[in-house]
């Protein structure tokens, strides 16, 4: 008996509205209500390569709900389905354009919409295929997972997308910047166009001109034949510079003309040739900051500093762990491996320096080291977590305190630290606020004495 294929089938729709999940022969379907919103964990819709979202005759609140699904199961392939005149909808027209690669109009064709998903199945095996162990690394999924900040990492990165705007890209290293900078590329009007990556850190200063903006046959020695620069070669593509913060005040200098005008010259010509390129940058270190060091150009961060997005360290995003770890494992061969509770303790315990390329290399190490399927701490060269501390870290009553403590940080530096405007903007009594101070053992601002006793309760 032929084994069917997984299809998440999204809607609005209640269990009894049978009519909007059509029977489709050698699919099992798991039919996701959109009604609610996605929370953690849901491990049964991870990983599900092709889905239907039904779209028709939602509100716009329903929408912004499916596209929170929608960020949540980042590996599914989606078709929508839609009626004829939402086609008109700029917001319908944005979700579909940002998340699906096809849609369906009302009334639905059966078969039609059974040669789509299967010709979207096809495309992703093939995908599955091209990714194998000796291929995928953790650039492949390292903007993937259900956390808020990777999923809101992702949202910003659709939208600067869509847009032909300079985008820079923070994150410290191992966190994806190339990544991104591919997603942000892919997800393009540019898309079809090239690639060009130039690795700013291994550009030596002399021969920067030469290498970005080609040179003409005998414009120095050993120049035998002209050659087209990095930069013409990404021509109606979008150029990438890997390290924008390494490059020396030389090499600033030397592309502002391009980032202002979007011409160059080549070395040794004397005419501009005229270029249409996206320039998408990664920086480890924020620009503005070195712009006040004085070791990188205003004109060229404003150039560069039209959109930015910062990708999340692992240590903000230790939900995505179990979800990583299994994709990681899936790609070193090691399908049959699991991860046990006392693993994933050690794991959410660690500070994870190295991010998502420290995960990668661990999770082989174990694979190799390991001598039973259930991979280990020490398999990982990690420390077993001691439960007492993570307890501790990780109860609910530990997540209120920090939400507490964010909210009450946020809160004064909104205010300029007025204590009674902070207590208004939480909605709540200035008392309130002060046993809030008290609770987490935090100083009240200099600025601002301990509240007197009212009789009859606090007023303000």
């Amino acid at each position: 008996m032929e084994q069917k294929r997984p299809l998440v089938w999204l809607s609005a729709a209640s269990d009894a509205e049978n009519t909007r999940q059509p029977s489709l022969p050698g699919w099992h379907l798991t039919v996701i209500s959109s009604r609610h919103a996605p929370v953690l964990p849901m491990p049964d819709y991870l990983g599900k390569p092709v889905g239907v979202c039904f779209l028709a005759d939602q509100d716009p609140a329903a929408l912004e709900t499916i596209r929170g699904w929608l960020e949540m199961l980042p590996e599914t392939s989606w078709l929508a389905v839609v009626r004829r005149r939402q086609l008109n909808d700029a917001a319908v027209c944005r979700l579909i354009r940002d998340y699906c690669q096809d849609y369906h109009t009302l009334p639905l064709d059966h078969q039609r919409l059974i040669n789509s998903l299967g010709h979207m199945w096809g495309m992703h095996s093939l995908s599955t295929h091209l990714t194998g162990p000796e291929l995928l690394s953790y650039q492949d999924y390292v903007l993937d997972g259900p956390s808020p900040a990777i999923r809101q990492a992702r949202s910003l990165l659709r939208r600067f997308a869509a847009t032909h705007e300079p985008v820079i890209v923070y994150g410290e290293n191992g966190t994806g910047k190339e990544a991104a900078a591919r997603f942000i590329h892919e997800h393009s009007p540019r898309h079809h166009g090239p690639l060009v990556v130039i690795n700013c850190a291994a550009l030596p200063e002399s021969l920067t001109q030469s290498e970005l903006f080609g040179h003409e046959r005998g414009a120095f020695t050993h120049a035998l034949k002209s050659r087209k620069g990095r930069i013409e070669a990404a021509n109606g593509g979008s150029l990438v510079l890997l390290g924008a913060d390494e490059l020396g005040l030389m090499q600033q200098s030397a592309i502002l003309r391009f980032l202002e005008e979007g011409t160059i010259e080549p070395v040794g010509s004397n005419h501009a040739v005229q270029v249409d390129v996206r320039v998408i940058a990664t920086c480890n270190t924020q620009l503005d900051q070195k712009v006040t060091q004085g070791s990188f150009r205003s004109d060229v961060f404003y150039r560069l500093g039209n959109l930015t997005v910062t990708l999340p360290p692992l240590r903000e995003r230790l939900e995505d762990l179990p979800y990583l770890a299994r994709r990681a494992l899936g790609a070193s061969e090691g399908e049959h491996y699991r991860l046990g509770n006392a693993t994933l303790l050690a794991m959410a315990a660690h500070s994870w320096p190295g991010n998502l390329r420290e995960l990668q290399n661990r999770l082989r190490q174990a694979v190799l080291l390991a001598r039973q399927l259930n991979i280990q701490p020490e398999d990982l060269g990690l420390p077993p977590a001691t439960l007492p501390t993570h307890i501790d870290q990780f109860s609910l009553e530990a997540y209120r305190a920090r939400a507490d403590q964010e909210a009450i940080a946020t809160s004064l530096a909104l205010t300029h630290h007025n204590i009674s405007a902070a207590a208004r903007l939480l909605n709540i009594s200035r008392v309130s606020f002060y046993r809030l101070l008290e609770k987490h053992q935090l100083q009240p601002p200099s600025n601002h004495g301990l509240p007197k006793k009212r009789d009859h309760g606090d007023l303000s």
